[in-house]
């Protein structure tokens, strides 16, 4: 091979080398910016999912957990639920310690007190579509009025013992009666009406 076949032949070496480099250093950017992409993608989504979520959503993500949450009601007051079905603007539990259930309208919250790994639970998406998910905060307290169960309700105002008698779309009847009695006509006190947002918890021993 004389030198001029040799040099061409290095020369096309040289050159699809280079080539080779430059599509390898093209092919690497690419994919550093797809990388990227994916990744900003991801950030706007969870950023976007953020911005929609509620209280709700964070509450019931913590309920999968299915251990006590803190919850500070609008009154100041403490308490320990441990949060089980959550409806549209309430949830149900039992309340830590006491062996009592109660129902917690959402509304009533001043502030939730999440440990590390409630808060970490709370921003993960939760599985929407279950009925309980449509169901307002009266249809629970009719289920409670339809047991006749006795209850104990926390009002902005202060306590009270009885028995539902009947639940509105945005108020209820209580018959007020001690906690330890049966509702009996001689035996009730009064009967309050109470508009459903004045309620912060009501708890069924």
């Amino acid at each position: 091979m004389d030198k001029s076949s040799s040099a061409a032949l290095l020369l096309t070496s040289v050159r699809r080398v280079r080539w080779d480099e430059l599509f390898a250093d093209l092919e690497g950017q690419l994919e550093d910016g797809l990388n990227r992409e994916q990744q900003d993608q991801r950030v706007e989504e969870e950023r976007l999912r953020a911005g929609r979520a509620v209280l709700r959503d964070r509450v019931a993500a913590i309920a999968v957990l299915r251990e006590p949450l803190r919850v500070r009601l609008v009154d100041g007051s403490l308490i320990d639920l441990v949060p089980g079905t959550v409806g549209r603007d309430w949830t149900s539990g039992d309340l830590s310690g006491t062996g009592a259930q109660a129902v917690l309208p959402l509304g009533a919250v001043a502030g939730l007190l999440p440990t590390a790994a409630q808060l970490e639970r709370s921003r993960e998406p939760v599985p929407a579509g279950a009925l309980t998910d449509r169901l307002g905060l009266a249809f629970v307290l009719r289920d409670l009025a339809r047991r006749r169960r006795a209850v104990q309700v926390t009002t902005r105002a202060g306590l009270l013992t009885g028995t539902f008698d009947r639940v509105g779309r945005d108020h209820l009847d209580l018959a007020v009666h001690p906690p330890d009695a049966w509702r009996r006509a001689a035996g009730v006190a009064r009967v309050e009406l109470l508009p459903l947002d004045q309620l912060l918890l009501v708890r069924v021993d």
